[in-house]
């Protein structure tokens, strides 16, 4: 029997993986039984969730609690955002991906955000080395936010997410998350550019998926998109319950990244 971690590896090898992110339990079941070959936690989600900003500010204790449950209803290779890694600390970073791997992850993503891409590199080997002593054979999916941070001028972010994507392998990542790229011509270049396997975010405007897999692309993630939807519509719905008495969906729209997590900034 193939392993679940080996397992995740082999859907990245070919074709396009389409990861649904969730935020809980009851959404990865959902999706397993939607025919989901994988399950993705979005850290954003999963933070809202239990009343926390993204950026870093879950406790370690409501991220474990959440990975448990839902490796524990899945069958499915599980995948954890643990975004930056919630620490700079290596030590803490340790900490932190022991547990998710403890409590069911064979994958991770982990993100360079504003920071040094070296930091990340020296997150990435330490996740190797973690996931080598308890035996599992971690996917690492390294996120880079050239673009989604709009780090450097627009006509260097291939570039300068290829040179990352080398700095990144080096260190052990087995897949690179180009999130924010959205120009068929530049997520082509960044797939030739790098023998990593290459994962986008669904974006509105995005190509469509068999034009992602035709030039390349093998892992396609929803992020917290569908996390939006879901608070939009329930304050949508709040709304008119408040005012009418009724529950009307005929005017759900999604809430913005920013909407949401900015209901929970003060409480981070």
């Amino acid at each position: 029997m193939t392993t679940l971690d080996a397992q995740f590896h082999q859907l990245h090898q070919q074709g396009l993986l389409i990861l649904t992110n969730v935020a809980d339990a009851t959404g990865a079941r959902l999706v397993e039984s939607l025919g989901g070959q994988a399950v993705a936690t979005s850290s954003a989600a999963v933070a809202w969730a239990h009343g926390y900003p993204d950026g870093n500010a879950l406790p370690l204790e409501r991220l474990v609690a959440t990975v448990e449950s839902i490796a524990r209803v899945v069958s499915v290779p599980l995948s954890v955002d643990v975004e930056a890694g919630y620490s700079d600390d290596l030590g803490g970073v340790a900490e932190v991906l022991d547990a998710v791997i403890a409590a069911g992850a064979v994958g991770i993503n982990i993100e360079d955000g504003s920071g040094d891409p070296e930091l990340l590199a020296s997150k990435i080997a330490l996740a190797r080395e973690v996931a080598g002593k308890r035996g599992v054979k971690l996917f690492i999916n390294a996120r880079t936010d050239v673009y989604l941070r709009a780090l450097v001028p627009a006509e260097q972010r291939v570039a300068e997410t290829l040179r990352r994507a080398a700095l990144y392998q080096a260190a052990g990542t087995d897949g690179l998350f180009a999130a924010g790229v959205m120009a068929a011509d530049e997520i082509a270049a960044i797939c030739q550019g790098t023998a990593l396997p290459v994962n986008v975010l669904g974006l509105p405007g995005l190509p469509s998926p068999q034009e992602l897999q035709d030039i390349g692309v093998r892992r396609l993630s929803a992020g917290s998109g569908i996390a939006e939807f879901l608070y939009g519509a329930m304050g949508g719905l709040v709304k008119s319950f408040l005012a009418t008495g009724t529950l009307d969906t005929r005017e759900l729209k999604a809430f913005t990244y920013s909407e949401v997590n900015g209901l929970l900034k003060q409480h981070g």
